[in-house]
C-alpha cells in the first residue's frame, strides 16, 4: 500500500512525488511514456533549445550593426535536433535519478483508476494492480485535433504534424503552414522563420497570441510580418490534405499550398480512459475540476497540471503539485492563479502577468494604463539596435495598486517573475518606488519609467 500514487510523471507529477517522498510518504509514479511529460520531451525544453540556436543565427545575420562581421553563418537543422535530443535526455535522466534517490518507485505503464477500497484507491498499471491511500492526477494534456477533413490522413502521411512530430523533423520545409496562432504555433513560427522557411499562419480569431494583451500581440505580429511571415486572420480551416489547406475567409473558400503543416490550435486535458468516473471525480469538458487547494470532488484525490484545464503551463503544474502535497500533510496552501506569469519565447519575447487592458475593462475595474518604452534602459539600447519593446502596466486608480504587467522585448522571460511577485503581493506604486534595481539592466526600465 502506497501513501501516494501519482498518475503522470510530468512537471506536476514528478515534482509532487519528490516533495511527498522527501516528507516520508511511500510514493509511486505511474508514467506510460518518458518522465518529464510534454514539457521536457515535446514542449518547453526542446522548443527553447531550438529557439536559442535560431537566436544565435539571427545575431550572426544582423551582427554588422554592432560592429561585428560574420562570413558563412549557416544553419544545420539536423545538428540542432541532435543537440535538442541530448539536452532532453540529460534532463529526463536527471528527473529519474532524483526520484530514485528519494525512493520513489516509477512504474512504466498506462494507469487506470479501478475503484475505492476501505483504505484508499486501486489503480491498474497494465498488468499490475497498485493500491494507494491517496491519488494525485497529473496526466497532463494532449494536442487538440479537430474533425478537419483529411487531417487524420495528413498526420499519417507526414504532411501534417503536431508539436510532437515537428520537434523531430530533420529537414527544413521551404514553406510551413501553421494552423493556430497561439503560443506553440508562434514559437515554431519564430524558429522556422529565422532558419529560412516561408511561414504562413492561419488563425480563426482576429488576433494572434490568444489572451495576450491586444496591443502587445499586435506589436509581435507586425514584427514578424516585417520578417516575411504571413498571417491570415479570421480563417476557418475546412480541409488539410494533398499538400494544401482549404479555408474560409470572409465567406470565400480559398486554398494555400505548403511542404508541411503544423496543427497547433490548443490542448485538452488528458483524462480519457483514466477511469476517474469510476470513483466519482467530477469532470468539466474532460478536465478534472479542482479548487484552489488542488482538491477534486473526491476526498483523498488531488489533481495538478494541465489535467485540470486551468492554466496549462509547466510552472503552474509545479506550484499545484506543491500545494497538493502540502495539503495532504495537513497544511493549508492554495494557488494564486492571478499572479502566474506566462511567456511566449519568440524573438522578441513576450511576457505577462495579471490583468490585461481588456480583462480589466470587462471586470469594470477603474484602471490606468501606463506604457514604458524599454529604451528607458541603457542596456536595452546597447543590445537592441532596432528594438521597440515596451512594458505596459495596469494600475488600479482607486488604490494605486499594480494589477498587471505586459511586456515585449529582450529578457522579458527573466524579468516577469519579479513583476509577478508585485502583482501577487498586491503592491502599490509607493512601495515599489523604494526598490533598488541593478544598473544597467533591461528591468530597470520599469523603475525609470513608472515614476
Amino acid at each position: 500500500m502506497y501513501d501516494l500514487i501519482v498518475i503522470g510523471g510530468g512537471p506536476g507529477g514528478y515534482n509532487a512525488a519528490e516533495k511527498a517522498a522527501a516528507k516520508g510518504f511511500k510514493t509511486c509514479v505511474v508514467e506510460n511514456r518518458e518522465l518529464g511529460g510534454t514539457c521536457l520531451n515535446e514542449g518547453c525544453i526542446p522548443t527553447k533549445t531550438l529557439l536559442y540556436s535560431a537566436k544565435i543565427y539571427d545575431y550572426a545575420k544582423h551582427s554588422d550593426v554592432y560592429g561585428v562581421t560574420f562570413t558563412g553563418a549557416a544553419i544545420d537543422h539536423a545538428k540542432i535536433i541532435d543537440r535538442k535530443n541530448k539536452v532532453v535526455k540529460k534532463l529526463v535522466g536527471g528527473v529519474g535519478m532524483k526520484l530514485k534517490k528519494l525512493g520513489v518507485e516509477v512504474v512504466r505503464a498506462t494507469a487506470k483508476v479501478t475503484g475505492k477500497t476501505a483504505d484508499g484507491f486501486t489503480v491498474q498499471a497494465d498488468d499490475k494492480t497498485l493500491e494507494g491511500k491517496r491519488l494525485l492526477i497529473c496526466s497532463g494534456s494532449v494536442a487538440t485535433l479537430p474533425p478537419i477533413d483529411g487531417l487524420k490522413e495528413s498526420l499519417e502521411n507526414g504532411f501534417a504534424m503536431t508539436n510532437r512530430e515537428i520537434l523531430d523533423m530533420k529537414e527544413v520545409p521551404a514553406t510551413l503552414l501553421v494552423v493556430g496562432g497561439g503560443v506553440i504555433g508562434l514559437e515554431m513560427v519564430s524558429y522556422f522563420n529565422s532558419i529560412g522557411s516561408k511561414v504562413v499562419v492561419l488563425e480563426m480569431m482576429d488576433h494572434i497570441a490568444g489572451p495576450t494583451d491586444r496591443e502587445i500581440s499586435e506589436m509581435l505580429k507586425k514584427e514578424y510580418e516585417s520578417r516575411g511571415v504571413e498571417f491570415i486572420l479570421g480563417a476557418k480551416v475546412t480541409s488539410i490534405k494533398n499538400g494544401k489547406i482549404t479555408y474560409e475567409l470572409d465567406g470565400k473558400v480559398q486554398e494555400i499550398c505548403g511542404d508541411k503543416a503544423l496543427v497547433s490550435i490548443g490542448r485538452r486535458a488528458n483524462t480519457q480512459g483514466l477511469g476517474l468516473e469510476e470513483i466519482g471525480v467530477v469532470l468539466n469538458r474532460g478536465a478534472v475540476v479542482t479548487d484552489e487547494f488542488c482538491k477534486t470532488s473526491v476526498p483523498g484525490v488531488w489533481a495538478a497540471g494541465d489535467v485540470n484545464g486551468k492554466i496549462m503551463l509547466a510552472h503552474t503544474a509545479y506550484r499545484e503539485g506543491e500545494v497538493a502535497v502540502t495539503n495532504m500533510f495537513g497544511g493549508t496552501d492554495k494557488v494564486d492563479y492571478n499572479s502566474i506569469p506566462s511567456v511566449i519565447y519568440t524573438n522578441p519575447e513576450v511576457a505577462a502577468v495579471g490583468e490585461t487592458t481588456e480583462s480589466a475593462k470587462e471586470k469594470g475595474l477603474n484602471v490606468e494604463i501606463r506604457k514604458i518604452p524599454l529604451s528607458f534602459s541603457g542596456r536595452y539600447l546597447a543590445e537592441n539596435e532596432r528594438g521597440n519593446g515596451i512594458i505596459k502596466v495596469v494600475v488600479d486608480k482607486d488604490h494605486n495598486k499594480i494589477l498587471g504587467f505586459h511586456m515585449i522585448g529582450t529578457y522579458a522571460s527573466e524579468i516577469i517573475y519579479g513583476l509577478g511577485i508585485m502583482v501577487g503581493k498586491e503592491m502599490r506604486l509607493s512601495e515599489i518606488q523604494k526598490f533598488v534595481f541593478p544598473h544597467p539592466t533591461v528591468g530597470e526600465a520599469f523603475r525609470e519609467g513608472i515614476f
